[in-house]
């Protein structure tokens, strides 16, 4: 018997919608600008009524929101499967390399996007929302892999934070250079900055975690 979580036909279908909607409005938005795009034409380009589009988004902004979350859960996903005796830059690395080697992959579609957030002030607003909230939910799960105190050990929050600062150098960098530069390069070069830091950690060595590879 399967243990995947059964997905009615209903689900499936709001599903389709949502993701339709999400399509045509980043497309229509970063085509046009924030300002310039109306609901009216995303439902259009999407094929349903404005009222449709008032069951799935609040907003224009709630859209981009929707993005953000999407790109926040992956990397959330990413560090949760990574092997626990690697050392936290490595994982951390690697989790959030994941969602920007998206965007490469898919620049011609992602990029305009990115760009669109990074330089929209009320998008961009929206934007170190989520990160807050992505710290959160990293904070939380390096408290799980390294067995620590979420009361009282600075870590996991501070290790959140420089992975995602590394993060947002990384995009900024990818944006200003209008795709031209490699993600994965970036990453590179933002966590040899900070790897040392994140491995200082005292458990680094108690734990016997792996060390990156050289």
């Amino acid at each position: 018997m399967s243990s995947r979580p059964h997905v009615s036909l209903a689900q499936r279908k709001r599903q389709l919608v949502s993701d339709e909607l999400t399509q045509a409005a980043l497309q229509l938005l970063a085509q046009k600008g924030f300002d310039a795009v109306t609901i009216d034409e995303i439902a259009t380009a999407a094929g349903v009524s404005k009222r449709t589009f008032f069951r799935y988004f609040a907003s224009k902004e709630d859209v981009v929101v929707q993005f953000l979350a999407d790109m926040g859960n992956d990397i959330r996903a990413e560090l949760a499967a990574r092997p626990t005796k690697e050392r936290p830059s490595v994982a951390l690395q690697h989790a959030i390399a994941v969602p920007l080697a998206a965007c490469a992959d898919h620049s011609d579609r992602a990029l305009p996007v990115v760009q669109l957030i990074l330089r929209t002030p009320a998008l961009y607003a929206r934007f170190l929302e989520r990160q807050a909230q992505w710290r959160d939910d990293l904070s939380a799960e390096l408290v799980a892999r390294l067995d620590l105190d979420a009361d009282t050990d600075l870590y996991p929050r501070m290790a959140a934070g420089m992975a995602l600062n590394a993060f947002d150098a990384a995009l900024q960098r990818w944006s200003g250079s209008d795709g031209t530069e490699d993600p994965a390069a970036l990453i590179d070069r933002a966590f040899a900055v900070i790897a040392p830091a994140l491995n200082a950690w005292r458990g680094g060595k108690s734990a016997g975690l792996a060390a990156p590879p050289g």
